[in-house]
């Protein structure tokens, strides 16, 4: 249909009403006569100088547009709507959801002098007609020890319990009671794999895990026979830490069977009771941890720990053969490693993973003394490191997306005061050193000016062969505030 302003088909102008469509001629010829020729109008040519100027118009037009389009740059259509889409993509960050911190102290080394009757030398643990009280030696640990989430010790003695004499180097038995003080002072695990853990022969071995496990103590290294696990699962504050523990074994018997400390009655004939390696066989060590860890695992373990009576007596810095097990441990995926046996504190390290360069493990390679009879006026080593101890602590961190990693550790230097108290006995007691509490350790503990002087020393010893390794460990995690 033709539009409303559409031309007529015929190019002429519109006819009339009834009208073959041209109009009649006026001389009464009708429509056949021809039309008149109209004039043509002659058409203006618009000349050079008149189009000059228009295109200059234009050109200075096309140059003022592009110039103010460079020098404002296009907004976005909707620059509201943008802002919204970023932010509801914006994943929420990680926070902190659980922190578990783990404790651990060094040798309970409970020498005879520390309990027994003996008239020479009564120990002030020993309150007679058979009954033993040890929380003095607690009294003023006691408060850092129960302030972790969870602690952990070595019990470097049996409880054999009467049927063998109470004694102290090289066959070791205590009275019952010292795990009765364990548990006062705020301990939940006690260490039973060390070299001294069948000195009352593998009889007592289970009778120590028993007596331990009745206090409602765990015990991490012994077990009652091999249907147990070797390995602990504890639930700290919602984070799954898988604990191991284990001790190095003198030697092999012919059929196998490790003794445990030169002696005949420290060899355990009976498999899956204790866990030990051999210094001539750590394939079989890191085979037999490496399949516990994928245990581990697969039961929800989150971060894991190594207990390890390992390295020489009395020597101040690791062994070779502990550097090659810490770094071996540290491939395999452990988290923290923490060592006894030497009797003296040795140094921290942080460890690198060869088969995962972002793993890496804190290593403390000896805590040392928690308790001994080991006097500098009663060692060939005279310098007074058997008298130090270290109260080592990690705090494990749980994240909101489950991620759980290794936050802080700090080392606290212990030393044992050894003095005759008003009962004219010999009382020993593990002093805390904490640096928050310098210029109280004199007045708190009673001590003398002699006394203070040690305990002094005391801690300047530990803390430069701990202080590189920790501060290296702490300066990695990021963490702040005091150390010790």
């Amino acid at each position: 249909m033709p539009g409303k302003f559409e031309a007529p088909r015929n190019g002429g102008r519109p006819g009339r009403p009834g009208s073959g469509g041209n109009p009649p001629d006026r001389s009464g010829n009708g429509g056949s006569s021809a039309r008149r020729p109209r004039p043509r109008r002659r058409r203006r040519r618009i000349g050079p100088l008149v189009l000059l100027p228009l295109v200059l118009v234009l050109v200075l037009l096309v140059v003022l547009l592009t110039r103010c389009g460079r020098a404002k740059d296009p907004e976005p259509q909707d620059s509201r709507l943008q802002i919204t889409d970023a932010a509801e993509t914006t994943l929420p960050q990680p926070t902190v959801v659980a922190t578990a911190t783990v404790a651990a102290q060094g040798d309970l080394l409970m020498h005879k002098y520390i309990f027994t009757d003996n008239p020479k030398y009564p120990g002030a643990c020993n309150l007679g007609d058979g009954v033993y009280n040890f929380d003095s030696i607690f009294k003023y640990v006691t408060p850092y020890i129960s302030a972790a989430d969870y602690a952990v010790a070595n019990l470097e003695t049996t409880l054999g319990g009467d049927g063998y004499p109470y004694s102290g180097n090289p066959l070791f038995n205590c009275p019952d009671a010292l795990a009765d003080s364990a548990a006062n002072a705020g301990f939940d695990m006690l260490l039973t794999a060390n070299n001294h853990c069948a000195d009352t022969t593998a009889d007592g071995l289970k009778r120590t895990v028993e007596q331990v496990r009745s206090r409602n103590l765990a015990t991490l290294g012994t077990q009652l026979n091999d249907q147990e696990k070797k390995y602990a699962l504890v639930d700290v504050n919602g984070i799954r830490i898988g604990m191991l523990c284990y001790t190095y074994a003198a030697g092999l018997e012919s059929d196998g069977s490790p003794n445990l400390n030169f002696k005949d009655q420290t060899i355990v004939r009976e498999a899956g009771v204790v866990n030990y390696f051999t210094v001539n066989n750590l394939d079989r060590l890191y085979s037999e941890v490496q399949t516990i860890l994928s245990d581990l695992k697969a039961e929800g373990a989150e971060a894991s720990m190594l207990f390890i009576h390992w390295g020489t007596e009395y020597e101040l810095t690791q062994d070779a053969t502990q550097s090659a097990i810490a770094q071996k441990m540290c491939d395999l995926g452990i988290d923290v490693i923490v060592g006894g046996h030497p009797h003296v504190v040795e140094p921290m390290d942080l460890l690198t993973s060869n088969a995962d360069p972002d793993h890496k493990t804190v290593c403390i390679y000896s805590l040392g003394n928690a308790v001994s009879n080991q006097r500098r006026e009663e060692m060939r080593l005279d310098t007074g490191h058997t008298e130090d101890g270290a109260l080592f602590s990690v705090t494990f961190e749980k994240n909101s997306d489950g991620a759980v990693r290794v936050s802080d550790v700090n080392v606290m230097p212990t030393w044992v005061n050894k003095f005759v108290n008003g009962d004219g006995k010999f009382e020993y007691n593990i002093l805390p050193l904490d640096g928050n509490t310098r210029d109280q350790w004199k007045t708190r503990y009673g001590l003398s000016d002699a006394a203070g002087a040690e305990l002094q020393a005391s801690y300047d010893r530990t803390m430069a062969i701990v202080g590189p390794g920790l501060s290296k460990c702490r300066a990695f995690l990021g963490s702040s505030g005091e150390t010790a």
